[in-house]
């Protein structure tokens, strides 16, 4: 029997269509470090789902980062724990693209302390504030500062960095101001270093993702927040009943739509729709309600470009916003 000899163009050639077949069933998504255990949660068992057909890539450069990738063409989905900002709005436009947002899970993001800090419980905004404030750098650095019987010790303090929607969300809820904080601290858009630094240290102070604190609990101490009736802890009876505010918010994907264009996309959207509520339960967020997700499952049936959540206040109910028109 004559041999089938593959000659190297012929090879090269099989390699680059197989290659190419590859790269059209790839779904690419960066973006948010609180949002990326959900939508890790969604690709696992999408890629499991579709036995390998489709491949899915998570990336995490921060909300802010991933709007930039968005924006640029380079990925189909932005994971973002804030909505898009005018300013991130304007960069699409001036590309071109355009996108669709799709709320997913509702977040109850977490002021933590170490275990061992046998003085702090419960904190109120003005007591945060005075610690991250741009004013506090340099001039709030011990536990005293903020009541006169926590002990004279240093304030070691962690937190996102500045491509973080946490931090944004953080800054407007919390000193008024997006972006407004002081930079003297250890800062990481990868909120699992965040959670080791805090559990590592007994004067630690940081914040992040609930479900970041809810899977390392026993290394850490949830601060209860307090706005005049009491400290309140995240939970997702919190969240669910209104009294964690706050620090409660809403986690979104934006989809592009020129990635809607591609089946693979299209369909990564719509199971991730379909999954959300019970993933973001199983990774330890709070879902939304049957209501918001029909009325997402909506934008995306109907290709609704553009943002309803431009300008969102902390503690704004979602239920009102996302029934707005949306805006491009």
């Amino acid at each position: 029997m004559k041999k089938e000899i593959i000659r190297p163009f012929t090879l090269c050639l099989i390699l680059f269509v197989l290659h190419d077949a590859q790269a059209g069933s790839l779904v690419k998504i960066d973006g948010s470090s609180t949002v990326y255990p959900v939508t890790e949660a969604v690709a696992e068992e999408f890629q499991a789902a579709k036995k390998g057909a489709i491949r899915v890539t998570v990336g995490i450069s921060g909300t802010g980062g991933g709007f930039k990738k968005l924006c640029r063409g380079e990925i189909d989905i932005a994971n973002a724990s804030r909505p898009i900002k005018s300013e991130e709005m304007t960069s699409c436009r001036e590309e071109s693209v355009q996108y669709v947002e799709l709320p997913i899970a509702y977040d109850a993001l977490t002021v933590a302390v170490n275990p061992n800090n046998t003085w702090v419980t419960s904190m109120t905004v003005d007591e945060l504030k005075k610690i991250w404030e741009p004013a506090a750098q340099g001039a709030i650095t011990k536990w005293n500062q903020i009541r006169s019987d926590w002990p004279d010790k240093p304030i070691k303090l962690y937190g996102p960095g500045s491509d973080s929607g946490t931090f944004d969300y953080f800054t407007e809820a919390i000193v008024g101001k997006a972006k407004s904080s002081r930079g003297d601290y250890t800062a990481s858009e990868d909120d699992n270093i965040l959670v080791q630094g805090v559990a590592s240290d007994v004067n630690a102070l940081g914040y992040f993702g609930f479900a970041y604190y809810e899977e390392n609990k026993t290394k850490l101490k949830a601060v209860a927040i307090d706005t005049g009736k009491g400290g309140v802890l995240p939970s997702r009876q919190n969240v669910d009943n209104g009294t964690y505010i706050p620090l409660s918010r809403p986690i979104f994907i934006y989809v592009s739509k020129q990635g809607l264009t591609k089946p693979e996309v299209r369909v990564f959207a719509e199971f991730y729709l379909k999954s959300a509520a019970s993933l973001s339960t199983a990774v330890k967020y709070i879902p939304l309600s049957a209501v918001l997700y029909e009325a997402a499952h909506r934008r995306l049936d109907q290709s609704l470009l553009g943002t309803t959540f431009s300008g969102y206040k902390p503690g704004s109910k979602i239920e009102t916003v996302i029934a707005e028109k949306p805006r491009l």
